[in-house]
């Protein structure tokens, strides 16, 4: 929504937003001249809004209840939802969209960097904040731009677009909420799929492509012909080969750890080759990419003590993550302070987050973050506490994750959620700070 936000914004239209709670992103709009309010009034509506040539645009986030929806819907506006938006903007644009139930922020962003920093003209909306730009919008510079679009399964919001290149890193079960199972999500990405434009690319990861099994699409990944060869970790960086068939570029660097951010590679620059930069800018871009706030990233390194932060929420996400880290630190003690998002994403996924969690040496639980849910009863996170393995457990407020961690430091420290725990990060970092020789 920030994104289309920023979009609109600088296309010189006049914007005016709500958002439940104010947030580090929140303040960026604002400061960015982007009206932006936390009271679901009617009386927060500013005047020039009222009049019948606003668009009015929501995600599915907001709750039928809410009053400011509510008031737009009834009086006739014009209301559309996000993704809607986004396919209408992109419909006369060359689109790449890049779908999947985890990678596809990161995935977005490669692609976006490489083409950009290859001097391609490309506008991105991206799911989280690229480091390189510090925003999720990456601007064109004419309406002949590349469109490059995080393409979110939730509500069926991809059904929406009609890529031109379609990427999808992966189609593990999640939003249940809204599917219902595994196998009703599948048929919608195939229905994603059928999106494809005549002639267009799809390019799909191998554990995604053994679920699907679709048609005339490039796999990438381990034993694929998309692959990566002669893979090394060097000082915490992952240093491969990219291999397409007859074609090689040979010692691609990527800062961010990970065997899969590695396939995250392989897929953007399927991509990039695909829209015709260089071998050599390529391995430029990676050399200059520096990844997206909260996925993988290093808060505080030091030989002693290091402090990651991660917006990992589904079990496959939590488990690459963490395994990442062990391999990273094989002889460090690994402690990860985990904020589940959603009742329901909680209760369908109970045993896989916890055999995942497991993979730490101690685990700290917050409480549910709830976002658009209602609590579901009987579904806290003591259902996962309760299965978790690792000897070291504990479920704790901010204020006692706090003194914890005043009293004693692990050697590697992870925060993982995609809720409000990014609010706890500041707070552990100037406390580390503080009483830590760094």
């Amino acid at each position: 929504m920030s994104a289309l936000a920023r979009w609109f914004n600088a296309n010189k239209f006049n914007v005016v937003g709500y958002d439940k709670t104010t947030t580090e992103l929140t303040d960026s709009l604002l400061s960015e001249g982007i009206i932006v309010h936390f009271e679901d009034s009617k009386d927060n509506i500013p005047a020039d809004f009222m009049a019948n040539n606003t668009l009015v645009i929501y995600t599915p986030a907001i709750p039928a209840s809410h009053s400011q929806y509510n008031y737009f819907v009834n009086a006739g506006y014009e209301v559309k939802k996000r993704a809607e938006v986004l396919g209408m903007i992109s419909s006369t644009m060359f689109t790449v969209a890049i779908a999947g139930t985890h990678g596809k922020t990161t995935t977005s962003s490669m692609i976006a960097h490489l083409l950009k920093s290859s001097g391609v003209d490309t506008t991105a909306f991206l799911g989280g904040i690229a480091t390189n730009y510090n925003s999720n919008l990456v601007l064109g510079k004419s309406t002949d731009a590349i469109a490059v679009i995080e393409a979110d399964e939730y509500d069926k919001s991809f059904l929406q677009l009609s890529p031109d290149i379609e990427v999808i890193t992966s189609v593990d079960a999640d939003h249940l909420d809204i599917y219902g199972d595994e196998e009703q999500m599948q048929s919608t990405y195939k229905q994603f799929y059928s999106r494809l434009k005549p002639d267009g690319q799809c390019i799909i990861a191998s554990g995604a492509q053994k679920s699907m099994q679709l048609s005339q699409v490039d796999v990438y990944g381990d034993g694929e012909s998309i692959t990566a060869d002669n893979l090394i970790i060097v000082e915490g960086k992952y240093r491969f080969d990219y291999v397409n068939g007859t074609h090689r570029i040979e010692d691609i660097q990527l800062s961010l750890p990970g065997n899969h951010n590695t396939e995250n590679a392989l897929a953007a620059i399927t991509v990039a080759t695909a829209l015709g930069v260089s071998d050599a800018n390529i391995k430029l871009g990676f050399d200059t990419y520096k990844g997206v706030k909260r996925r993988f990233e290093y808060i505080i390194e030091t030989p002693d003590f290091t402090f990651i932060d991660d917006y990992a929420h589904h079990p496959a996400e939590i488990e690459a993550f963490i395994s990442t880290l062990k391999a990273l630190y094989p002889e460090k003690f690994i402690q990860v302070i985990f904020q589940p998002h959603l009742f329901s994403r909680t209760q369908d996924f109970a045993n896989e987050f916890s055999i995942s969690l497991s993979k730490a040496d101690s685990v700290i639980l917050m409480d549910i973050y709830p976002a658009r849910e209602l609590p579901i009863k009987g579904v806290t996170s003591e259902i996962l506490f309760d299965k978790i393995t690792s000897e070291d457990k504990a479920i704790l407020n901010t204020d006692e994750i706090l003194k914890l961690l005043d009293d004693k430091k692990p050697e590697v420290l992870a925060t993982i959620g995609a809720g409000n725990i990014d609010a706890l990060v500041p707070q552990i970092k100037e406390l580390i700070t503080k009483t830590m020789v760094l």
